[in-house]
């Protein structure tokens, strides 16, 4: 490995190190070491035309980046995205999902991120569509989905910024049309994103999402398999869900469609 590239690995190294949670868990050195050896694993797996071989080396890198989160305790938005990438290429479609929402809740401005997510999402078996009130209001209020809160808040203070500019200039030269409208028109942008903000960061807090990992499980009516079935077909790798309730061995889990099922809480994970 040449000189040039061991100061790109170490650069990326220490940014996810410094933007990540870092436990005392492994040392620098050792981080560095893992990082490496993952990507580098990585890049062989992508340049080998042997499918078992490739799997081996997909795993092999799966493991690394995992030891870097788990017992490194650096948590990234980068990490989490290289990690997607080695389990979508490994063909595991539930565990690419997972990873790839954890780096979009790190990280929402990243394109590469939501463009890998959106690929992914295309490979689930299952095709839970939202509710046409939820896809309504989705289409209404897009900023509020599509823009991340950073980025609302940041529109927020400017729309504040432009109105308190606006109120001061009346004061001193007088009411004008044209300023009252500006007035207006900030207010009411600088309440909707505030809301907006303040409206995703109670729902975050309150709300736990999560992923099934299995390749397919049968939601239940219940907590035991005893329940009859939620729904005509299993569920599959991939789709996301709505924690409601944990009891033991078992989640309550709500769709994006508002249907509702128990499945072992061992065939999911939570974000």
């Amino acid at each position: 490995m040449n000189s040039r590239k061991k100061i790109i690995i170490l650069i990326s190294l220490i940014l996810i190190y410094l933007t990540g949670s870092a436990q005392a868990g492994l040392s620098g050195e050792q981080l560095f070491s893992l990082f490496s050896q993952a990507n580098e694993t990585f890049r062989q797996a992508n340049s080998t035309a042997n499918n078992a071989e490739q799997q081996q080396l997909y795993e092999k890198s799966i493991l690394l980046y995992e030891k870097i989160i788990n017992e490194g305790g650096v948590k990234n938005a980068k990490l989490y995205y290289n990690l997607a990438n080695a389990y979508l290429l490994k063909g595991d479609i539930g565990k690419a999902v997972l990873n790839y929402r954890r780096a979009e809740n790190l990280d929402r401005t990243d394109v590469n991120i939501r463009k890998n997510l959106a690929f992914a999402l295309t490979r689930r078996l299952d095709k839970v569509e939202p509710k046409t009130e939820k896809q309504i209001l989705r289409t209404l209020f897009f900023w509020h989905y599509d823009l991340p809160v950073k980025t609302r808040f940041a529109l927020a203070c400017i729309c504040f910024a432009l109105l308190c500019i606006g109120l001061s200039v009346m004061i001193w030269r007088g009411r004008t049309a044209s300023l009252t409208t500006i007035s207006a028109i900030c207010t009411i942008l600088t309440a909707c994103l505030l809301a907006s903000v303040v409206y995703e960061s109670y729902t975050n807090s309150a709300n736990i999402s999560g992923v099934i990992t299995a390749q397919e499980v049968v939601a239940h009516q219940g907590d035991g398999q005893n329940y009859p079935p939620s729904f005509k077909e299993p569920l599959h790798a991939g789709t996301d869900f709505e924690l409601i309730e944990h009891r033991t061995g078992w989640f309550h889990i709500r769709l994006v469609n508002d249907t509702d099922g128990w499945i072992p809480d061992n065939y999911a994970e939570l974000l």
